[in-house]
């Protein structure tokens, strides 16, 4: 299928490997207006698409991504106030979290990741990042409150790193190998210029799956983090049952034991999902 073109973003097939690419390298990547709004069309053309079963986003240039563009915000006259409705709703569309998207995502962290790039950090499914890559929180060096993104963060990693990198602000940048201790990525990726490479062979290992069970998967998972250990269990039991009688659930043993790869019926979210 054809992809939207658009302004801030480019989007790629590579194989079963759907590619979101920020496109602001001369602003680092910083998200303006326009950006923002393209991620919601973004999201949901890869999700749309029969022939994506993984997705991996990625920076062009030497940034993933640094956040909010604050020269827009500091010249535009209308600074964070276009937000203040979707950030008060809790209305956001710009993260495969905020579009309830199923398919497994890949972060792969190129350069800079600073601010509001953490977004993407915290709601992708796996992050790796280039052996160059750097992350810092620079909001309250710049007046701004450290929020969401760093909420998310403490699922991944240890609470007080996180408050660390918060409160620090822009003086302090962590490494690639100190965010893999941490637990904020879980491969280092050396010589940098291997990332997409790296990237994409992690893809298609993981598009060799059932996207059904995936999907199933990745609802039961993350559906965890927002209840108890019991509800949680009792949801993922539920979509386990969900696959019982699906056609993936027949031919994955059948290739098995017939020594070949399976033959998976094609993804299809249902109503609700």
């Amino acid at each position: 299928m054809s992809y939207p073109k658009l302004e801030c973003l480019k989007l790629e097939r590579r194989g079963p490997v759907g590619w979101l690419l920020n496109n602001r390298p001369d602003q680092l990547n910083a998200m303006s207006a326009r950006m923002r709004d393209e991620f919601e069309v973004a999201w949901k053309a890869l999700d749309a698409d029969p022939e994506v079963r993984v997705i991996v986003h990625t920076g062009e240039g030497r940034a993933f991504q640094t956040g909010v563009d604050v020269t827009e915000i500091a010249t535009d006259g209308v600074g964070m106030d276009r937000y203040r409705e979707s950030v008060e709703a809790f209305d956001l569309r710009f993260t495969s979290w905020h579009n309830r998207v199923w398919k497994p995502v890949i972060t792969a962290v190129n350069g800079v990741c600073a601010g509001g790039g953490f977004h993407w950090v915290a709601d992708a499914d796996i992050v790796i990042a280039a052996s160059d890559a750097t992350f810092f929180d620079p909001h309250v060096s710049v007046g701004q409150v450290v929020a969401i993104e760093a909420i998310g963060l403490l699922r991944k990693m240890p609470a007080e790193a996180v408050m660390r990198m918060a409160f620090v602000g822009r003086y302090e940048r962590l490494s690639a190998e100190r965010a893999y201790e941490l637990g904020m990525v879980s491969q280092v990726v050396d010589p940098p210029d291997r990332l997409r490479d790296e990237a994409q062979a992690l893809a298609e290992t993981i598009a060799r799956n059932s996207p059904a069970a995936m999907a199933a998967t990745k609802r039961a998972l993350w559906g965890a983090f927002e209840v108890g250990l019991t509800e949680a269990c009792k949801r993922g039991a539920q979509e386990l049952v969900s696959m019982w009688g699906h056609p993936d659930q027949v031919e994955g043993p059948r290739a098995f034991a017939e020594k070949r790869d399976a033959q998976w019926a094609d993804y299809t979210r249902a109503a609700g999902e």
